[in-house]
């Protein structure tokens, strides 16, 4: 026999065999209190293979390799999702037993711990959560969330600072001292500038008062007592900030249903309910229908912008300061019909590669890459993300003795206003032109930045007075006239607001003073700033400017 007939028929057996190979089929009924439950999603696990039970709590998969356990697990809403148990294919007769969730909130719950505790062994509902969600890769939830902000809100050099009117060596700030006008009472008056200064603080304000900073800042501290927890004295697991535990223990989001935004006065836990379990148990609330075993939940705010809302929009004083979340709302990208549609967690929270959310050893699974959120929640802190987020170009041309610059600043990437939320946080567009022998081009028409920018020298970041455009919202304090302010917790107003939306451009144009037969050149910088300036050197801060865009242009 020829040899390529006898592979062709070797290549027919083994593939007649692989397509034959034998099969089989799970199938049983899902139950609550041993009656049947209708409409769970039973679910094979780690995979897009699901079923939803009949009217009879009954489920089938068919096809699935004979040879080969399953972990199949079943979930409803209100329920703790149940089985992950290996299966062998032939099992006609498997039961799922669905487990209410806790009816009420349990206020006297005690937070979890995000960081490991050697006496505690395995992966038990109390472990803590660096036990199993940290490994040497660096890609588990563990290890993103303490790089990430939502880990830092407690110990922010910038929130505590002014929050209690110190600078960060300590230094105490000047206490507030008021004036009283018959009409509307007591009114704070600017500092004595013979006495040290250390910038605002909300308890200079207001020393009587705890406020309600820690609604947000300190969240899991404040869930019990939103207006009485000072940040500065907070212990323990308070301390971690938004951990592990208290994203996974909100259970809804308060919004007004009329503007899909929380309603006034209520930051952070005031907006939030939480399912936190009795004595004996535990909840945790995720973004997967088939965590089992254990006392899992699925919810889908996990994934969804709302989640993100309480946080991320305030008013204070009729004036709104906080407000990323209802400039998403605002734009195309809050659209589930749009094909720009994306949740603050698509662009925060972007999958990162890894396979598992948590160790194997531990009862981890093998998933999509693409189904696991990032734990980093990448912000103003990563560079090539703030690159990322706007498109900067440039337009030149000569006439006469006169050299022509414009910019345009394309929010291509950002699902808010850039920058939002904090009014410290502003963009500086510096544009500079030079002759050939490198002296400075004077400008004969357009913006220049403000002092707020900083009287000094530009090289290290005192830009006052060259050309250029700063974008942000202005605060303005009522009592003081003091602009721009941080002071938010003081009556203010916005002075101005050209921050640059989502998906909309920010265009400035600039004429400087040039010799027609000179080679120059034009230099522009975005510059991402946090904070004023000279706030920053009161203060103590080490400032952190980003520059996330920068074009050299050569005019011959």
């Amino acid at each position: 026999m020829k040899k390529d007939k006898i592979v062709s028929i070797l290549f027919f057996v083994f593939f007649s065999s692989a397509c034959h190979a034998p099969t089989a089929q799970i199938s049983g009924q899902v139950l609550v209190d041993g009656k049947p439950h209708p409409n769970a999603v039973v679910r094979i696990q780690a995979t897009d293979k699901l079923a939803l039970s009949d009217k009879n709590g009954s489920f089938n998969f068919t096809g699935l390799p004979a040879n080969e356990p399953q972990q199949i697990s079943a979930w409803a809403s209100g329920y703790y999702i149940a089985g992950g148990q290996p299966i062998q294919p032939g099992t006609e007769d498997l039961i799922l037993e669905l487990h209410p969730l806790p009816m009420v909130d349990n206020p006297d719950y005690e937070w979890l711990s995000a960081y490991h505790q050697e006496e505690v062994v395995g992966s038990g509902e109390n472990t803590p959560c660096e036990n199993c969600h940290s490994s040497s890769s660096g890609l588990l939830p563990f290890d993103e969330w303490i790089e990430d902000a939502h880990s830092k809100t407690a110990g922010n050099i910038r929130f505590l600072t002014m929050y209690s009117g110190e600078d960060a060596a300590g230094n105490p700030g000047q206490p507030t001292q008021f004036g009283t006008t018959r009409d509307y009472g007591n009114y704070p008056l600017a500092p004595d500038p013979d006495q040290p200064y250390y910038g605002p603080g909300y308890k200079l304000d207001y020393p009587n008062s705890a406020g309600n900073c820690s609604a947000c800042h300190l969240a899991a501290a404040a869930v019990n007592d939103p207006y009485g927890i000072d940040p500065t004295s907070v212990i323990g697991v308070d301390l971690e900030g938004i951990n592990c535990d208290f994203c996974h223990k909100i259970w809804n989001v308060n919004l007004n249903p009329d503007t899909g935004l929380p309603f006034p006065n209520n930051p952070g836990v005031l907006s939030l309910e939480f399912l936190r379990p009795p004595p004996g148990h535990q909840v945790f609330i995720g973004p997967y229908d088939d965590v089992a075993p254990g006392e899992d939940t699925y919810s889908p705010l996990q994934s969804e912008s709302q989640l993100c809302a309480a946080c991320h929009f305030g008013v204070f004083s009729d004036t709104v300061i906080y407000n990323s979340f209802g400039e998403w709302i605002n734009s195309e990208y809050a659209d589930p019909n749009s094909v720009l549609y994306q949740t603050c967690q698509d662009c925060h929270m972007p999958p990162n590669g890894t396979d598992h959310f948590a160790l194997l050893e531990e009862g981890g699974l093998i998933r999509d890459p693409e189904s696991i959120p990032s734990h980093k929640m990448l912000g103003i802190t990563d560079l090539d993300f703030m690159r990322d987020s706007v498109t900067m170009t440039a337009g030149t041309f000569r006439e006469g003795d006169s050299l022509f610059v414009t910019v345009n600043i394309h929010n291509s990437q950002t699902g808010h206003h850039i920058p939002t939320d904090s009014p410290l946080r502003h963009l500086i567009l510096i544009v500079r032109a030079y002759s050939e022998n490198g002296v400075p081009l004077n400008l004969i028409a357009g913006s220049l930045l403000p002092d707020w920018t900083g009287r000094g020298d530009p090289e290290t970041g005192y830009y006052a007075g060259l050309p250029g455009t700063v974008y942000a919202k202005v605060l303005e304090e009522i009592w003081s006239q003091q602009s721009p302010s941080g002071s938010y917790w003081n009556q203010t107003r916005i002075l101005s607001d050209n921050r640059i939306p989502a998906l909309e451009t920010a265009k400035s144009s600039y004429i400087f003073q040039a010799p027609d037969s000179e080679v120059l050149q034009v230099n522009i910088q975005l510059v991402y700033r946090r904070e004023f300036i000279d706030l920053a050197k009161i203060k103590g801060w080490n400032r952190s400017d980003l520059v996330i865009a920068e074009n050299n242009i050569v005019i011959k």
